[in-house]
């Protein structure tokens, strides 16, 4: 049973990785997200459906907000004495614009999430991740860290980076195993973001999103999300500091049985 704090826990991979972490893996989990009513619905059916409201805290505020982030670690440690996993997973894909036309605040803001959002969670996190004996950080990364899609300039450079971070920590912090995880294209509220307002930045790549629904091949969030919740509770220390797709050989033991 570990102690796990997972962020964008609202909705999405997010959603399923908390209830994934609850059920399957009896898991306590630091539930944040921005949207109160979404984290609100979210502790309603943990407790009356799974009963296990005593497992899951809530804190609502942006992860780009440091005294969030401290909260969130606080939750845990104040509740259960100790913090042994952190699911960074919120994110954002705004904008959606060629590099050559997207706003520089735009992609200030990206990176505040994507990226300096997860820097600050783990630098605090590290120290009751140290004192865990299994701490772990596990990052949602994207196929765009490594393949560039005309419009996700910023997005996949944010992933990219993020990667990057992965695998230094497997060098500077050899006791806390840190994997990010490629999800796939899920069916979350991102990739109707893409599908609706992505052809004019996109270009010619926007059309393999839409096929992708159309053709009813978007990964459900049950999938990954479980991954993440089993990653959390039994770090593999061996594939520390590298990107694994979801449904890699090497996931398998962590997949959705």
């Amino acid at each position: 049973m570990s102690v796990v704090i997972i962020t964008g826990a609202s909705k999405g991979i997010g959603k399923a990785a908390t209830l994934e972490a609850l059920t399957k893996f009896d898991s306590k989990v630091v539930a944040v997200a921005r949207s109160s009513a979404l984290l609100d619905e979210l502790y309603n059916y943990v407790d009356k459906e799974l009963g296990k409201a005593n497992q899951l805290q809530l804190v609502v505020g942006d992860v780009t907000d440091e005294k969030v982030i401290q909260r969130a670690v606080n939750a845990a440690v104040d509740k259960w004495g100790r913090l042994d996993s952190v699911i960074a997973n919120a994110g954002v894909i705004d904008p959606m614009d060629t590099v050559a036309n997207g706003p520089v605040e735009g992609w200030k803001r990206l990176f505040d999430v994507n990226v300096f959002s997860v820097i600050t969670l783990i630098q605090h996190a590290l120290p009751h991740l140290h004192k865990s004996g299994k701490g772990s950080i596990i990052i949602v990364s994207s196929g765009a860290a490594v393949k560039p899609y005309q419009g996700w300039g910023a997005y996949g450079a944010s992933k990219a980076t993020i990667n990057h971070i992965a695998s230094t920590l497997a060098v500077e912090e050899k006791d806390i195993t840190t994997i990010a995880l490629r999800p796939g294209v899920v069916d979350t509220e991102m990739q109707v973001l893409i599908r609706s307002e992505g052809k004019k930045g996109m270009g010619g790549d926007h059309a393999k999103f839409m096929e992708l629904h159309r053709e009813g091949k978007l990964v459900k969030p049950q999938y990954p999300g479980h991954v993440l919740a089993a990653l959390a509770n039994n770090p593999p220390k061996e594939l520390s500091g590298k990107m694994f797709s979801w449904n890699d050989a090497e996931m398998k033991p962590f997949n959705l049985s």
